[in-house]
């Protein structure tokens, strides 16, 4: 109890939890060291109401450290916290993660992006549970005709909370700079021709064998419409994939630090 007092001292915050959370979720999430990875943990289980085997699952895999908003300065991670606290706003950054463990797909050898692809249809439950909530499944092969020109995207979903169609392409090797103009070709297709007049601009995520965040940096894709991350269709070692994550946590931290000034100066918004 006194454990619990330290990690949740506001009984305002205490109250709005307990109407979803019951004690053996409190009982988990006292236990997380960090205060900002507890608030998002108790955050996410109350808007997606998970149950306690859901939470000990999502904690076990790691989805703070995956998710794209830990990697980003702690302020910014209040302020998302905080926004989905007053009014349960879901942003892209606490949707998308990097990398996605697709282990279940039972992938081994030689295999084909089709392969991947009829895979993750087989199992599609457990390939949005580990998307995350809100992910609904549009398309296979959604065939794009532009001039005279088909085109097929790989996968097509829409989110709900987000409000927009989420193009996803599967790629088996490392991630190349022709990936982001065939996803900028999509996007821009499914917002001429998809997009509803209530929806959001649509958004892409390019799953690839290994990624350099180098290369996604002179992209400048971080922030933008297109998302890539690995997939991992093996998980490794826990600890060896902690320390991956925290690695890139503090990398990606400590660059976005080293950036804030000179956005300031140019009069963007941080």
């Amino acid at each position: 109890m006194k454990r619990f007092a330290d990690a949740f001292p506001d009984e305002k915050i205490v109250f709005a939890l307990s109407a979803v959370l019951s004690w053996t979720h409190f009982r988990q999430l006292i236990y997380l060291d960090r205060p900002l990875q507890r608030e998002f943990y108790a955050e996410m289980c109350r808007v997606e109401r998970w149950s306690t085997r859901t939470l000990e699952k999502k904690i076990g895999g790691m989805l703070y450290e995956r998710t794209a908003i830990s990697r980003k300065p702690e302020a910014v991670v209040e302020m998302e916290i905080a926004k989905l606290r007053a009014g349960d706003t879901v942003s892209a950054e606490l949707v998308f993660r990097d990398p996605y463990l697709l282990d279940f797909l039972g992938l081994q050898g030689a295999y084909s992006e089709r392969d991947m692809e009829s895979a993750i249809l087989a199992d599609i439950e457990r390939f949005l549970l580990e998307m995350g909530d809100g992910f609904c499944f549009v398309a296979r092969q959604k065939r794009l005709i532009i001039g005279r020109d088909d085109f097929y995207l790989d996968l097509l979903f829409y989110h709900r909370k987000l409000r927009r169609l989420v193009a996803v392409e599967l790629k088996l090797e490392h991630f190349q700079a022709g990936h982001k103009g065939q996803m900028e070709l999509y996007l821009r297709w499914l917002d001429r021709y998809e997009r509803q007049p209530t929806e959001e601009a649509p958004i892409g995520l390019i799953l690839c064998a290994s990624v350099n965040r180098e290369e996604i940096e002179v992209l400048q894709l971080d922030g933008s419409s297109i998302r890539v991350a690995e997939y991992l269709t093996e998980l490794p070692d826990r600890e060896a994939l902690r320390v991956k994550l925290h690695q890139a946590i503090e990398l990606a931290r400590n660059k976005a630090v080293v950036a804030l000034p000179h956005a300031k100066d140019r009069g963007e918004e941080i």
